[in-house]
């Protein structure tokens, strides 16, 4: 007999970095939330690599924190070491990379989901959501307690059906020696999910006192890189080093000899692995011509002497663990506190969901996470931050919040999500964005935060305080058209010292700026002493200034470019719009569109096997449709904005 405690407006299930912001906006957006997790202690969890950020992923950070996420916040309270990575490159690919104190940054975590007034943590199981209708009503526990709800968000990370490899050994379980969410998994399939499986893994743990750091490199912090929150005011962080070593010839040799131990090798394991992270074992297999790996030996907190090995993640036995550790400088002595492992698991292919992340068999029910067949804390907190706030608003009957591909990373990730299959694990790259110059990972606030105060995740002080940067960065950019020089000698000397033309005609410091040889620090050195000009003091006043005075041209034809998206964008496809019978729509296109439904014809023009002469036939037919008074004549137009 199943014992009813409480009815609630959300249900997240699972606390890790998608659970965690996920039960976090909903409760803060007012709705009464139930946090049900395994372990109470473990909200958070590194279980991989103890870092965040790095190109596309720190952009997601930045876009969680200006729409009033916790991610940056807490990651800014607790970092070892902090860098800006790509600082040769332009400000589209520039992104922070920071070492995690992971013991640290899981306590910090409990302590904003314990303050949040509307939210129960709870440590328990879940084996089963309640299904009636075809809408959530709640979940069952493993202890046979039911909750109610009117929504529930699953972000079950990779513990659905885990199973734990090393070497030929392998036995249910998940990341940290947890158990492995069987009745769950099972219960899900039953709803009539489509279930594939993804495989993860981790590198070994070791002594810091057993590694030889004399012949190492070192790989240093930079003590202004700058923070993940916006909130941050300028801190010192600790930047502990990290140091960086190499596998050789002989490390590959042992690994070939014995790769029949490894599990994607000997057949055991199934499920594809991400491609921009494999194994040692995959490494010296697919990367046969190189003769040496790189391996980061990085801190996992200061309270521990354990540290993380970047690179060699690998399945095989511990003895091997052992063997081909051992062949590298710097480990010749080293001791392992945790194995490396490898997990295969249950994901349910995001083509199944809204934009939303809302399902489409299940009204109320949302996926966030690995569940979703993504990898990393940073594209599981971005989307559980989505989820959460869509459940909210399905509660509160409001509409959905939806972020475009041209409004932000997050909005690109979850486009690609439900609209492409996933063959591998997706992690998020610059390179998936088309206009990730308008989408940089300094101006995510500029982009994000009015969208997170109409919210109510962003505090009335806080926007305030953004309210003050918008008008302090129009009154710098006004000073710079304002500011005209004349040709002069000293003028012309002074560009010539940083070998920029003279002037032949009058420029504003703002046609200055664009110069590429000219930067804003160059700029009161141009003027000189008697000239009328105070150079900005905030650091982020003046990166932003420049970066949008400079790429001014390229700005405009991307702006440019995403309007003609947008008329896309605009036209809705009707929930209930027949595919069948439409001549002159191939038979790929149809099935891919009767399967993915999507909403816009922006979002079908991005479905594999989808053509652009698909897209125009498509077109006409709505049109067609709409004229006629069938059953598509309320042709929408789609709000933009992000709502």
């Amino acid at each position: 007999m199943s014992e009813q405690l409480a009815v609630y407006d959300v249900i997240v299930i699972g606390a890790g970095h998608a659970g965690c912001e996920a039960a976090l906006a909903a409760s803060r957006m007012g709705c009464r939330t139930l946090l049900v997790t395994t372990n109470i202690d473990h909200p958070a969890l590194m279980a991989c690599n103890p870092s965040l950020g790095g190109p596309g992923k720190a952009h997601l950070v930045k876009e969680i924190d200006a729409l009033g996420g916790i991610m940056g916040i807490n990651a800014d309270r607790h970092v070892l070491q902090m860098r800006r990575l790509n600082t040769s490159k332009g400000p589209a690919v520039q992104a922070l990379r920071a070492q995690i104190d992971k013991h640290a940054y899981q306590r910090g975590m409990k302590t904003f989901l314990e303050k949040e007034h509307l939210l129960t943590l709870r440590e328990s199981a879940v084996r089963e959501i309640l299904v009636e209708g075809g809408e959530v009503r709640g979940v069952v526990t493993r202890q046979g307690s039911t909750y109610l709800s009117r929504a529930v968000v699953l972000a079950a990370g990779v513990y659905l059906h885990s199973e734990i490899f090393v070497g030929h050994n392998h036995y249910p379980g998940g990341p940290a020696n947890q158990n492995s969410s069987d009745e769950l998994a099972s219960n899900l399939a039953s709803l009539g999910f489509k279930v594939e499986r993804f495989k993860t893994g981790t590198p070994p743990r070791v002594y810091r006192r057993s590694i030889d750091f004399s012949n190492l490199t070192p790989v240093a912090g930079e003590p202004d890189a700058g923070t993940f929150s916006y909130t941050t005011g300028k801190i010192e962080f600790k930047q502990l080093p990290c140091y960086q070593t190499y596998t050789n010839e002989k490390t590959h040799k042992l690994i070939l000899d014995n790769i029949n131990y490894a599990p994607i090798y000997s057949g055991l394991i199934k499920g594809k692995g991400p491609r921009y992270c494999p194994s040692i074992e995959d490494k010296v297999v697919r990367f046969a011509d190189r003769a040496r790996h790189p391996i980061f030996i990085e801190p996992e907190s200061e309270e521990t002497e354990e540290m993380y090995l970047q690179g060699v993640s690998t399945g095989l036995p511990e003895e091997l663990q052992y063997a081909f550790l051992r062949t590298v400088p710097g480990l010749e002595n080293v001791v392992i506190t945790r194995p490396a492992y490898a997990i295969e698991y249950d994901f349910f292919p995001p083509t199944q969901l809204k934009a939303t992340l809302e399902t489409k068999k299940i009204k109320g029910l949302f996926f966030a996470g690995q569940v979703n067949g993504t990898t990393g804390y940073e594209e599981a907190a971005a989307q559980g931050l989505i989820a959460g706030i869509n459940a909210a608003l399905l509660c509160r009957e409001e509409p959905p919040f939806i972020l475009e591909r041209t409004e932000a990373y997050i909005g690109v990730m979850i486009d690609d999500l439900i609209t492409k299959e996933l063959t591998e694990p997706y992690r998020m790259f610059t390179s998936r964005c088309e206009y990730r110059l308008l989408l940089r990972h300094d101006n995510a606030d500029l982009r994000l935060t009015e969208k997170g105060y109409r919210l109510g995740l962003i505090s009335r002080e806080r926007y305030e305080l953004f309210q003050e940067k918008k008008k302090r960065l129009e009154e710098e950019k006004q000073k710079l058209r304002n500011i005209r020089l004349f040709p002069s000698q000293q003028v012309n000397d002074a560009l010539s010292g940083i070998g920029s033309a003279p002037l032949a005609k009058p420029q504003t410091l703002e046609e200055l700026l664009k110069r590429p040889e000219v930067g804003y620090g160059d700029l009161a050195r141009i003027v000189g002493e008697e000239g009328d000009f105070s150079p900005a003091e905030d650091r982020e006043i003046i990166s932003e200034v420049e970066t949008q005075i400079k790429y001014e041209g390229y700005i405009a034809k991307q702006e440019n470019s995403v309007k003609q998206l947008r008329r896309l964008e605009s036209k809705v496809i009707p929930p209930d719009f027949s595919y069948d019978g439409l001549a002159n729509l191939s038979t790929e296109a149809s099935q891919k569109l009767k399967a993915i439904r999507p909403r816009t014809l922006g979002q079908a023009s991005r479905i594999d096997g989808v053509t652009p002469a698909d897209i125009s036939f498509l077109a006409l037919y709505l049109e067609k449709r709409r004229r006629s008074g069938g059953a598509e004549k309320h042709l929408q137009t789609e709000p933009q904005g992000g709502k």
